[in-house]
């Protein structure tokens, strides 16, 4: 089970932190990650983090923007997302799946987070 946390309404340019929590274990070749759904648009892959070793993938539409990261001992995934632009706004969902299932799909056995609204304004 996956909870994610934070999201909200910020400016153009401005900083917001979202995180997810999973409960019960995570297997060392999974990752979590990141998928978004803007209004009127398909899923896309944001960020993912694989669980054992820590390497991080990210679009490109935010790379050296986001940042993802892991807390091990505490079962979480944080994304720092920095300089935000309105068309970063959408639902962001947390996922817990193989890294190429999180990336690309399908998402049939993909774990879920409840999603998290994150607006941007202009």
């Amino acid at each position: 089970q996956l909870q994610a946390f934070g999201g909200g309404l910020v400016q153009a340019g401005g900083s917001l932190r979202i995180s997810c929590a999973a409960s019960g274990r995570i297997f060392s070749n999974y990752a979590m990650g990141w998928i978004r759904q803007a209004p009127g648009k398909e899923r896309e892959f944001v960020a993912a983090i694989l669980w054992s070793g820590g390497s991080t993938y990210y679009a490109d539409s935010v790379k050296g923007r986001f940042t993802i990261s892991r807390d091990n001992a505490k079962n979480t995934v944080l994304m720092q997302m920095n300089s935000l632009k309105p068309e970063d706004t959408a639902v962001y969902y947390c996922a817990l799946d193989v890294f190429d299932r999180i990336k690309t799909g399908p998402y049939d056995n993909t774990s879920w987070g409840q999603g998290t609204l994150v607006t941007v304004s202009s």
